[in-house]
This record gives structure tokens, sequence and C-alpha cells, in this order.
């Protein structure tokens, strides 16, 4: 998918929302634990409920290979079930890989070749051949860790005359373009995104630390959009486990029809 036909799609949903798919087999309805595939069963109720809304899915890889070959089957059936009966969605791993050589290109064969995702975020504190080979694949994204949401991402990523995102961010888009990198930028510290911007004017972040961690869309917007949207703002938790019982899926197409309504109006 390139740069290009994503704002198309997000411009025909009236939606930047991307909804990631990290269930917990605890906190999945009993009526799905009881099924031969639970986490696949969960995914595609959420999926089927909120499709209209999305325009990008994103499974993180820790929820599925906790399981083992199980969870791993399970992500490969959830990635194809929306590649039969959503084809327009752009479908991300979240696996924050990091690693060089033949192992990289390994986990890109991986993730754009066996699991055909359109993306994965990656960290790049490696430097540029922990993330080429994945800028090798046509119409594939690397998606890479810069200002992240979590509290102790102060540790490292930033302070200082030049913090350290800025620095990755600088030196990141010499190695890809507009059409196959993205950044990771925090919903937490929207008043950040002015600055980042100033760094990075036309690319696309991937937005994760709305609703459960904190983070607005309203503040994300104002300091974060470009005049190609420029935004995938994630929501996970608020999303799929918007209900607890049988009503699970009419509760998350509530919530996810809820946020996509809001982001239409800045559209």
């Amino acid at each position: 998918m390139t740069y290009q036909q994503l704002y198309e799609n997000i411009l025909a949903k009236k939606s930047f929302l991307c909804i990631g798919l990290d269930p917990e087999i605890s906190r999945i309805p009993d009526r799905f634990r009881r099924t031969e595939h639970p986490i696949f069963e969960f995914n595609k109720a959420i999926i089927d409920a909120t499709a209209r809304y999305a325009v990008a899915y994103k499974p993180n890889s820790a929820f599925y290979e906790v399981f083992g070959a199980q969870g791993w089957n399970e992500l490969e059936m959830t990635v194809s079930y929306i590649r039969k009966h959503h084809p327009e969605l752009f479908v991300i791993l979240d696996a924050k890989r990091c690693d060089i050589g033949n192992t990289a290109r390994m986990y890109a064969r991986a993730f754009f070749e066996t699991l055909d995702f359109d993306a994965v975020t990656l960290s790049p504190y490696m430097g540029q051949d922990s993330v080429k080979p994945f800028l090798d694949y046509e119409g594939k994204w690397a998606i890479i860790l810069a200002a992240t949401s979590n509290e102790s991402a102060q540790d490292f990523e930033f302070g200082g005359e030049e913090p350290l995102y800025a620095k990755v961010m600088s030196k990141a888009l010499q190695w890809g373009t507009i059409d196959n990198t993205m950044f990771v930028v925090g919903a937490t510290r929207p008043e950040m995104f002015k600055a980042i911007r100033e760094i990075c004017p036309d690319h696309f972040f991937l937005v994760p630390g709305v609703g459960a961690q904190g983070g607005t869309v309203s503040e994300v917007v104002r300091y974060g959009m470009n005049s190609h949207c420029g935004l995938l703002i994630n929501s996970s938790r608020g999303i799929i486990y918007a209900g607890q019982g049988d009503d699970c899926a009419e509760a998350s197409t509530a919530a996810a029809k809820a946020l996509a309504d809001e982001m239409a109006t800045y559209l």
C-alpha cells in the first residue's frame, strides 16, 4: 500500500483509526474460550464489528507468541481473514524487532512474506542495517520507534539539546521515503508533536496512547495532523474490551464509531 492509497482510504472512511488486536485470554468472553481457536474467533468478532470504522488493525505479536505454535497460527488466521474479507485495510504487526544482517532479513521475510503484513514496528537503535531489509519490500512499511507513549521513555528518548528521538527521526529520514517509513509517536505527550512535525512534516505517525493511557484525539490532531492526515491513531483496550460479555461486539462497534465520528470532524 502506498502513502496515497492510505490517505485515500482515510478520506473514504472519514477515519484514521487503527485498532490494536491484543487479546488476553482471561479477558475475552467464555463463548470464545470454548472454541478451538479462541483468539482468532474473538478477533474475527471484533474485526467484523469495527471494520467499517477502521483503516488499520495492529496485532501485537506478544499476545500470540505467548501461546506458542497455536498463537502463531491464530495470528496467521487473523491476517488471512482481514485480507479475504477487508482487503482495503492496512495491517500492522507490532513486534518492535531489532536485529541486523541475516536475522533482520529473516524477520522481514517472516512478517512480509509468510504472514503478509503491510507494516511492522521496529526498534532502530542498531542503526540502518536493522531497518533496511524491511525497506527492500515494495509496498511494505517500516514503522520506527521514535517518541513512545510509555512513562519511562524519558529514560533515554527525551532530554538534552537534541533528544534521542530527534536524532533517530532525522537519521531515519535518510533511509526510506514517505511510501515505506512511518514513526511511532505517542499521544501522551501531544505538545511535542509540533516540534516533531518540524523534523518530519510529511510522514505518517502511528500514535499509541489514546484512551487507556490518557491521550486524546483532539490534542494529537491539533499538533500532529498534516495535509495528508499523517496519523494512524491506535486504540486497543478501549475498543476490544469495551464490553465484557456476549455484547462485546456491539460494545466494540459503539466504541470504534465514537472515535471515528470524532476523527471525521477533523477531515
